[in-house]
């Protein structure tokens, strides 16, 4: 079971993941099998786990760190809809992190990321 962010229950949703990540994915160099595997690995991830109920959240956050390694656009699109950006600001902060990781900088933790906005 998934429990939601408002403190819902809904059983995992394989196509779900698989929709959200088509979604992302669209009119990118990324093929079916990439996205089946994203899949694969998020479930495994849930298995390994071992426990009856995961926060959605978990799910989210794994298949953004897959779509980081896979393709940064398809990315920053799950990204901004999943973490929902509020403003062009926040996506544009997101976008900058993503610029200074391939420079070689370190990537800053999202937590990191609110406070300097904050500022």
């Amino acid at each position: 079971m998934l429990v939601k962010k408002d403190g819902r229950r809904e059983v995992y949703d394989r196509l779900k993941v698989i929709s959200g990540l088509k979604k992302a994915c669209e009119k990118r160099p990324v093929s079916s099998a990439a996205i089946e595997q994203i899949a694969d690995r998020v479930e495994q991830l849930l298995q390994e786990r071992g426990a009856k109920e995961v926060l959605s959240s978990v799910v989210g956050e794994t298949v953004m760190r897959e779509l980081h390694k896979l393709d940064q656009v398809a990315y920053v699109r799950f990204a901004s809809v999943y973490r929902e950006f509020k403003d062009v600001g926040e996506f544009m902060r997101e976008l900058e992190d993503l610029i200074e990781e391939r420079r070689g900088g370190p990537r800053k933790p999202r937590a990191s990321r609110k406070r300097a906005a904050a500022k």
